[in-house]
């Protein structure tokens, strides 16, 4: 999936995850999408409460190799 900006929160425990994704997000514009990979088991529960509690998009997520990637459109 196309993104705008990446995050890599990989081996980062809560809440960096959130922490590194909201101040991304501050730097797209709106309907730009933002990419996280994260390892943090929790980040997959946390980040999609994130976006909807934010007024953002969580257009799909993904597991690989044990990294959870997020696609967040910027709302």
């Amino acid at each position: 999936m196309n993104h705008d900006k990446l995050v890599d929160a990989t081996g980062l425990a809560c809440p960096l995850p959130i922490v590194r994704t909201k101040k991304a997000m501050n730097e797209l514009q709106s309907g730009q999408v933002l990419e996280v990979h994260a390892t943090d088991k929790g980040s997959k529960n946390d980040l999609s409460a994130w976006a909807k509690s934010t007024g953002h998009e969580l257009v799909s997520d993904a597991e690989e190799n044990g990294v959870y990637k997020f696609w967040i459109k910027k709302g």
